[in-house]
């Protein structure tokens, strides 16, 4: 598969075009189900809260990130394109062997969360949660889909946040792809509203999930805390997960 899609497209096609098709596939495909969960109330004992979203707010939603992936993740990924190959990105074989990828994945996650933890953070100042990350915060109860619903802004701000691992490193296109698909897999099922026996946060150590993420969508934006991406070691260090510690004691006791 690799070998027929590097003979047949160049690196820029591959790079951009190739990984928008990707991304696009594995978000919808992954967060469109949980529509299907939330319209039929369908496995709904899981469900964390018990609103719903309509099924006009779902639309919106859809539509607004049609316009948004097109216009804004599109064009960026095409800007980046120098700045990877710069950094020695390329696809050509031989492809990077296991343990160089679970390296350089390892590494994506860790500057991903430390990343993403401050400027996710600084969005909920009073200034920047009002004009710019409030727009991510409309749905109050969110499903798979909102996790990339948000102000044209936020998404340059924070997807520097994902990016910046791979431009410091040039991995191979194969290592991009499969961290895009992680990340994108990750921030659909932090968002997604369910709490499954089979979530990753039952058995991955300090993974953060649904669960923790919910709570951050249903508080007041200055008292929500739970603001790490896929770890939640940033929120334990500097404590902005006290509240979320004592209400899941709460409901333990």
């Amino acid at each position: 598969m690799m070998q027929y899609l590097v003979t047949h497209f160049s690196d820029f096609q591959l790079a951009c075009i190739g990984s928008f098709i990707l991304h696009e596939s594995v978000f919808f495909l992954s967060g469109l189900p949980y529509i299907f969960l939330e319209r039929t109330g369908f496995l709904s004992n899981y469900k964390i809260q018990t609103k719903s979203n309509t099924p006009e707010a779902q639309g919106k939603c859809i539509a607004r990130l049609l316009l948004y992936h097109c216009c804004v993740n599109l064009p960026l990924m095409m800007a980046s394109y120098p700045v990877f190959r710069f950094m020695g990105m390329e696809s050509s074989f031989p492809l990077p062997s296991w343990k160089v990828v679970s390296a350089q994945i390892l590494f994506y996650f860790i500057i991903e969360d430390f990343v993403f933890y401050w400027g996710h953070r600084i969005l909920h100042t009073k200034w920047l949660y009002k004009n710019v990350h409030s727009v991510h915060h409309e749905y109050a109860t969110p499903f798979g889909l909102t996790s990339e619903y948000a102000h044209p802004a936020e998404i340059l701000f924070l997807g520097f946040a994902t990016i910046v691992g791979p431009a410091l490193t040039g991995p191979h296109l194969i290592t991009l792809w499969l961290w895009m698909m992680l990340r994108v897999i990750e921030t659909v099922e932090a968002h997604c509203g369910y709490h499954f026996p089979w979530s990753p946060s039952n058995f991955l150590p300090l993974y953060g999930g649904a669960d923790f993420h919910d709570y951050h969508h249903r508080l007041l934006y200055t008292k929500s805390g739970n603001y790490s991406s896929t770890f939640v070691y940033m929120d334990w260090i500097f404590g902005t997960d006290k509240g979320y510690r004592k209400l899941k004691a709460l409901k333990e006791t």
